[in-house]
């Protein structure tokens, strides 16, 4: 009998181990629910706060290779919890309801791996979201509807309004018709509200901000162009109460090429973190650009190492699990 106790306490023991070495992590989506935004913060199921660190693929329009579940994998791997899909708003830039479906691949891989994942209206050279504010409810509709009960969805709903454009008279307005819009279906998930100036403007909505729940603003910027300025910017929002997110930014200039501006880029990341803002890389793809995040030389669009990352990819990913 005793023979017996010892051989069967011998086959727990190992099966414990067996399954404590073979548990898997829990995800970014498990660990922290349904977000929301309480005060300047990003929160999680708790309260608490969290600080979302993401990857933005580039307009899908160009580059739907990388909308796949071993390159989001891969930059999960890396650090990563926020992907974001760039849907170019304008039909000159690669705009058709075509791409409807890559979104949907795009959402459903990042809910396999548990991350969240951010939509991301891309006004660029439309320049006043007025422009397709028509497409734009249609978009938010389908989306709202289709992923209502989501906990890991982000609507980003206007990138980077920019030229003859005013938070009060264009933006604002715009914004409370998309947000009605998606809070008739989706009533919980967080919407974040571009700023004038290519998203550079903060201060400005922080002077009225929206008065719906659960809304963000996002800033932009380019570290080698936009320095101590732009920075000055986030501070006044931020201590105003404005709950910011920065949804795109490069260590390069605002063209997305240039030099690397390693000095200014860690004074952002720095400033970020000590306010535990979330931010977003631009771009997933190969281009022969500083931005890119992959090296050009690098045919890979899946199971990608820090070594197929670009100058840029490399200093960024240093920064992801810090």
């Amino acid at each position: 009998m005793n023979k017996f106790r010892i051989i069967l306490f011998f086959l727990v023991v190992m099966g414990m181990a067996f399954c404590t070495n073979t548990a898997r992590a829990a995800t970014p989506v498990e660990k922290w629910g349904q977000l929301s935004v309480k005060g300047t913060n990003i929160v999680n199921k708790n309260g608490k706060k969290v600080q979302l660190k993401g990857v933005s693929t580039h307009g899908i329009a160009w580059f739907p290779q990388y909308v796949n579940k071993s390159c989001f994998k891969s930059f999960k791997k890396m650090g990563v919890n926020t992907i974001r899909i760039a849907f170019y708003s304008d039909p000159g830039s690669g705009y058709t309801t075509d791409l409807y479906g890559k979104i949907d691949e795009g959402v459903k891989y990042a809910d396999e791996l548990g991350m969240y994942v951010i939509l991301d209206w891309h006004i660029l050279n439309d320049g006043n979201p007025k422009t397709h504010q028509t497409e734009a409810l249609k978009f938010f509709t389908r989306f709202a509807k289709k992923y209502k009960n989501r906990k890991n969805i982000l609507y980003e709903i206007c990138n980077e309004p920019n030229g003859d454009v005013t938070w009060e008279r264009d933006i604002r307005p715009y914004a409370n018709k998309v947000i009605k819009r998606i809070r008739k279906y989706d009533k919980k998930n967080i919407i974040i509200v571009g700023t004038p100036t290519w998203s550079q403007d903060v201060d400005v909505a922080a002077q009225k901000p929206l008065t719906q729940k659960n809304i963000a603003y996002s800033l932009h910027f380019y570290a080698a162009t936009h320095t101590d300025w732009i920075r000055d910017k986030l501070k006044k929002a931020y201590k105003m109460g404005l709950p910011v997110l920065v949804t795109e930014f490069s260590i390069c200039d605002a063209s997305g090429n240039g030099g690397i501006d390693k000095n200014s880029a860690k004074k952002w990341m720095k400033l970020l973190n000590q306010y535990k803002i979330g931010y977003v890389a631009w771009n997933i793809s190969n281009k022969n650009e500083t931005s890119a995040l992959i090296k050009s030389n690098c045919q890979k669009t899946g199971d990608l190492t820090k070594g197929n990352l670009s100058a840029s990819g490399k200093w960024i990913a240093a920064w992801w699990k810090k």
